[in-house]
């Protein structure tokens, strides 16, 4: 038995996923050369992890965007030994992965509390430095939101994917007839009789050439990284973009939509993945789903079918496979069951992988 939770989507207007900031450590206090004191060092600046922010908030709070720590304290008679600059710290929220402009991760925030050094505040002026301070480090970061949820939706634009977080959830992406309806990530809540809750990220559709930052490219595919699950959904009777892009049987969209994320980060595909065929209210659906298993069970026999460019290094296997219709509501309930049950399958192995650990760990110690 399943319910739906009243709260259940999280609304984005005018949604930010990246920021980018100057940051800059506070400069060293001056040393004393007569008596020998070493100035204070400067101030750091931190990202730490905080509940309730959001990147909009950082960037309507402080719109110049610059973070900079404290001056250290100069060495004087009374205090040979200057104090640290104060540091400062931009509270972000948590799921950020913090670069600086050349893309080199700088670190994660993944839980609350998480703390990222971006620039360190510079020496204090002592007998090493002639009692000069030195300045502290400056640089632009780019801080970089990757949803949370435990399942993203994946698919070509108009596969239904708004009308499958509709039904499974009572979040209300906007929803119609043409290509495109999601531009920015929704994420609905189901809730279940025993009030466990899932979340449901309706993410914008894929395009190819995604992972060479077509269409919404990069935005999408940063996403999907911070779901635990994929929940992959195909148009039963196959999909075709616009009148001069090629039609892609529903077979060559799984397969075209897994080399996409290949390409992007191969990592990707490691994740438990689900398959919804969506649009069973159409003609002829029973004989194309059929087709489809039949593939899916022996891809490599199927593989004339896609462009050499297009066949994945390996093919994905599905936990599980359901036929649905969103517009008669049909298989909403067996997905339900099937999402919740590979959930609980994948915590039962990562607490038993964990267990494992500690053991290890404490055998280590003894």
């Amino acid at each position: 038995m399943v319910c739906f939770t009243r709260i259940c989507l999280r609304k984005y207007g005018n949604f930010v996923d990246n920021l980018r900031l100057y940051v800059h450590g506070g400069s060293g206090g001056m040393g004393l050369p007569r008596l020998g004191g070493q100035g204070g060092n400067g101030g750091d600046v931190w990202v730490v992890a905080s509940k309730n922010m959001t990147l909009k908030k950082i960037k309507d709070k402080y719109p110049q965007k610059r973070f900079i720590g404290g001056v250290g304290v100069n060495s004087s008679v009374r205090a040979l030994k200057g104090e640290k600059g104060k540091d400062s710290e931009i509270l972000a929220p948590v799921g950020i992965t913090v670069t600086d402009d050349g893309g080199r991760i700088l670190g994660s925030l993944n839980v609350e509390g998480d703390r990222v050094m971006v620039a360190k505040g510079g020496s204090g002026g002592s007998l090493y430095s002639a009692f000069q301070p030195s300045k502290g480090q400056a640089k632009h970061i780019r801080l970089d939101l990757k949803l949370i949820a435990d399942l993203g939706l994946v698919g070509f634009p108009n596969a239904g994917k708004s009308s499958l977080l509709t039904g499974l959830s009572n979040a209300t992406p906007q929803i119609a007839s043409y290509a495109f309806t999601t531009l920015k990530p929704e994420i609905g809540k189901l809730m279940y009789e025993d009030y466990k809750q899932i979340s449901i990220a309706d993410l914008p559709g894929l395009i190819e050439g995604a992972h060479m930052n077509k269409g919404m490219g990069h935005k999408f595919l940063k996403h999907v990284e911070r779901t635990r699950q994929l929940l992959f959904v195909v148009d039963v009777g196959g999909f075709q973009l616009a009148s001069k892009t090629p039609f892609r049987s529903a077979f060559e969209a799984v397969q075209l939509l897994t080399k996409e994320l290949e390409l992007y980060k191969e990592e990707i595909l490691s994740k438990p993945a689900l398959l919804v065929v969506n649009k069973m209210d159409l003609p002829d659906a029973e004989e194309n789903l059929e087709e489809l298993k039949e593939q899916l069970q022996n891809p490599e026999e199927f593989s004339d079918l896609l462009p050499d460019d297009m066949i994945p290094k390996n093919y994905l296997s599905f936990r599980h496979v359901v036929p649905v219709s969103t517009i008669t509501g049909f298989g909403i309930n067996d997905l339900k069951r099937c999402i919740r049950q590979s959930l609980d399958e994948q915590a039962i192995i990562e607490s038993k992988v964990m267990h494992r650990e500690k053991l290890q760990s404490l055998r280590q110690h003894l």
